[in-house]
């Protein structure tokens, strides 16, 4: 007589629904996760053209006041521009940064237009010991900038925040500054100076020009790639699961 299987050894079907409703569940995640990065690399490509058609074509005029409400990251950021003015030394401000010289600061100093608009212009990059100077190299009388618009920073940094009553500032917040500088309207945006040919001068004596990187990381590919991996190997990993739970109901076959 053959002997029934041990009932505690039969596939139960709500385990197998569990395993294959979790396997869905995160099949679904990987994958979605995976179609985002498509969207995310077809922006990011886009923008990296668009950023370095900006950079590379003749400077424009920066934007005159009537123009500041149109101005925005996405149509104008790293836009090759000019501006023509005087610039207001006394009312400069430091921004903290590290760059391949070493940890320093930016030197953000308002110019004035001939009709009055201040924009603030990153001259460049310093060391502390530009600080010690008893009177910093300074250019007098009018000045053409040439460089690349870049958009207010009023957020603080990573875990940090800028301090304007101690006149301590980790972004270049323009708003902030031109409020602490007692300066009123200043444009939404900076202009980021350009460096001239030849080696760069001494940070410790000069602002040096023209550090700004315009490098957008792009690791979407990998990334997807992940993503799709894992929803496939979900996948797999759900059925073997599935398939092991079928098969502890099987009976084991009869000895003659």
């Amino acid at each position: 007589m053959n002997a029934s299987p041990d009932s505690s050894l039969r596939p139960r079907p709500l385990r197998l629904a569990v395993i294959v409703l979790i396997s869905l569940l995160f099949f679904s995640l990987f994958y979605s996760l995976g179609v985002w990065q498509i969207h995310r690399r077809a922006w990011k490509l886009d923008l990296i053209a668009k950023v370095h058609s900006r950079v590379h074509q003749p400077a424009v005029r920066a934007p005159r006041r009537p123009q500041w409400r149109a101005v925005n990251a996405a149509a104008d950021e790293y836009l090759h521009v000019y501006a023509s003015g005087t610039f207001l030394y006394d009312k400069q401000t430091l921004v903290q940064a590290v760059t391949d010289f070493g940890s320093g600061y930016w030197v953000l100093t308002p110019l004035r237009r001939d009709d009055g608009e201040l924009v603030m212009v990153n001259r460049g990059f310093v060391l502390p010991e530009w600080r010690k100077q008893a009177s910093p190299e300074q250019a007098s009388g009018p000045v053409k900038v040439v460089g690349l618009m870049r958009m207010d920073e009023p957020k603080g940094a990573f875990l940090r925040h800028n301090e304007p009553a101690i006149d301590f500032w980790y972004t270049r917040d323009l708003q902030g500054i031109a409020a602490k500088r007692g300066l009123g309207a200043v444009a939404p945006y900076f202009i980021d100076m350009q460096g001239g040919p030849g080696v760069p001068p001494d940070p410790k004596t000069v602002p040096v020009p023209g550090l700004t990187r315009v490098h957008f990381p792009n690791n979407h590919l990998s990334y997807l790639l992940t993503w799709f991996a894992l929803a496939a190997m979900t996948l797999v990993g759900g059925g073997l699961l599935w398939r092991d739970e079928w098969r502890r109901g099987k009976p084991a076959p009869l000895k003659k």
